[in-house]
């Protein structure tokens, strides 16, 4: 199975590329040795905000700061979750829960 390399812009990918020697163009990814390699558009995951943490936080003032959570938590973005599963659906095997 080909390891798939995914970026945040197509730039990247042809520079990630570049450099693996992959030279195969296909639909939405390149493809060459035992790598697949696509891109996004816009960041997919992002740390959550502070108010995920604390409801007191969802305003927070410079006082509260710094805010350093015991545990960080991570949150998909809604504008690119549907365009993140529906590249998740382009590629057989893979799965994404969110």
């Amino acid at each position: 199975m080909p390891n798939l390399i995914v970026t945040e812009k197509p730039s990247t990918a042809q520079s990630i590329s570049k450099a693996l020697g992959i030279t195969k163009r296909r639909t939405g990814y390149l493809e060459g040795g035992n790598y697949l390699v696509s891109w996004c558009v816009g960041h997919l995951v992002e740390l959550a905000p502070p108010g995920s943490y604390d409801s007191k936080l969802v305003k927070w003032s410079r006082a509260d700061l710094p805010i350093l959570p015991k545990t960080w938590q991570y949150w998909c973005r809604p504008e690119p979750k549907s365009s993140l599963r529906s590249f998740a659906a382009s590629w057989p095997g893979l799965t994404w829960t969110a």
